[in-house]
């Protein structure tokens, strides 16, 4: 006892912390009954919600809100109740890997495939991710803008508060912080109850028509791309299966963080729904361009609906743009640690983990400088960053799925052929799309 109690103080912190948050969940599972079996569920979820509510991130909440705008209540609704399907299988299965094999998803390729593809996938995600926090804090900036608060001041308040939770909390306490903060990415759903002149028939008609306004066209297509972008990104697969593996789910927790991840889902759509439904009955027919920038569609919500909803709908943007930029950088945080071999934990105290918060960190401050260039295109800009993410999204599904079909690693748990053929098609279809923008780019005018 002398020899294990001696080993247990010599393993380092973070390993010693997170197994005596496993050693909770262990002593919960061996009471029996619905209350304490719906104990263990609260204790297990977090994850699958948070990754799919900060998937409504700032970029998101400006993507659907343009949307919206531009194209109305129309194709775009059943869209998203389709993309509820796919957001679930693909992160169905970083739920698995994290559960079988206690490894991040950059570990797992950096160990399973050598360093020139680990490099190559890290490489893919830490751009995306930038890419991706510039949307949040262009998101929070302009949000904040709205009550009266300057793009410095709120980028810098901004970077204090994301770092502090990501420095100061252990695992348990950051996830909970993270979902009270996503919590207010739900205000979207009682504004839609306030829009003036909001035809439930219209919307009911939509799942039938599927109506694109002006048919296919060059614009249509960027904005389907900038939805895929923003339902399913690189960064959302590392989070979730490094979030599993800190968090210390085995696989008996599978079905819940399946059940996890599918209210996260039906929350991450019907938020999508609410936005396109808040600007395509107040701003559509404004104009029918991707420069439509977030202040405008703000100040036509104020117009049409009184500034009480504006406030709250900047409120939601400044919330997504947090709650995103936390579990982006935490994200590029245990990617980092995974590939080099540092220490991996939010459980970390700073000092004896600086190296795995520094990457994390260092990208909220590039992320929140560039969107303080004067005359940066941002509705533009997040638009484009989406469209990026669909294309590099196929590369990143592609090693996911070879693991998920690694006997070895995964045992009884591989993709059954269903789940194989699901996503599969959702690959494909990411590569028709892409292949689509390529002609667009080279043919600007294929489609016009």
């Amino acid at each position: 006892m002398k020899d294990y109690k001696d080993k247990l103080d010599n393993l380092p912190i973070d390993i010693k912390l997170r197994a005596a948050d496993r050693l909770k969940i262990h002593l919960m599972r061996q009471k029996y009954g619905y209350f304490s079996r719906l104990c263990l569920l609260i204790a297990l979820i977090g994850p699958g919600i948070l990754v799919m509510i900060a998937d409504n991130d700032a970029g998101g909440v400006i993507t659907y809100a343009q949307t919206g705008s531009i194209f109305g209540i129309g194709f775009f609704i059943p869209f998203m109740i389709v993309m509820l399907p796919v957001a679930y299988i693909v992160q169905e299965m970083t739920v698995r890997l994290g559960a079988v094999t206690h490894r991040g998803h950059a570990e797992m390729i950096w160990k399973r495939y050598g360093k020139f593809w680990g490099a190559f996938s890290l490489i893919d995600l830490v751009v995306a991710n930038i890419l991706t926090l510039i949307t949040e804090f262009i998101g929070i900036t302009l949000g904040m803008q709205v009550f009266g608060v300057s793009p410095i001041i709120s980028s810098i308040a901004a970077i204090i508060i994301i770092a502090s939770i990501q420095l100061f909390l252990r695992y348990f306490a950051w996830e909970w912080i993270s979902l009270s903060i996503a919590l207010f990415n739900l205000i979207f759903i009682p504004l839609v109850f306030f829009v003036p002149h909001l035809h439930w028939d219209s919307v009911a008609r939509s799942f039938v028509s599927w109506h694109i306004p002006g048919g296919v066209h060059t614009l249509f297509i960027y904005v389907v791309l900038a939805n895929l972008g923003t339902t399913i990104a690189p960064w959302m697969l590392f989070f979730q299966q490094s979030s599993v593996v800190d968090k210390g789910l085995t696989i008996k927790d599978i079905r819940d963080g399946q059940i996890d991840t599918f209210i996260g889902s039906v929350f991450m759509v019907i938020v999508a729904i609410a936005i396109i439904l808040i600007t395509g009955a107040t701003v559509y027919g404004f104009t029918s361009t991707p420069n439509l920038g977030i202040q405008t569609i703000l100040s036509i919500i104020s117009a049409k609906m009184g500034w009480v909803a504006m406030r709250l709908f900047a409120l939601g943007l400044i919330e997504a743009g947090l709650i995103a930029a936390i579990a982006i950088s935490a994200s590029t945080s245990w990617a980092m640690g995974e590939a080099f071999g540092w220490p991996k934990s939010i459980n970390m105290p700073p000092l004896q983990g600086w190296k795995f918060y520094l990457p994390g960190i260092i990208s909220l401050f590039i992320a929140g400088g560039i969107v303080l260039i004067p005359n940066a295109p941002l509705g533009f800009l997040n638009l484009t960053v989406q469209v990026i993410a669909t294309i590099f999204m196929p590369a990143a599904m592609m090693f996911l799925l070879l693991l998920l079909n690694d006997k070895e690693i995964m045992g009884d748990y591989t993709n059954r052929p269903w789940q194989n053929i699901s996503a599969f098609t959702i690959v494909g279809f990411l590569i028709v799309m892409d292949g689509i923008y390529g002609l667009i780019v080279v043919f600007p005018h294929i489609l016009t």
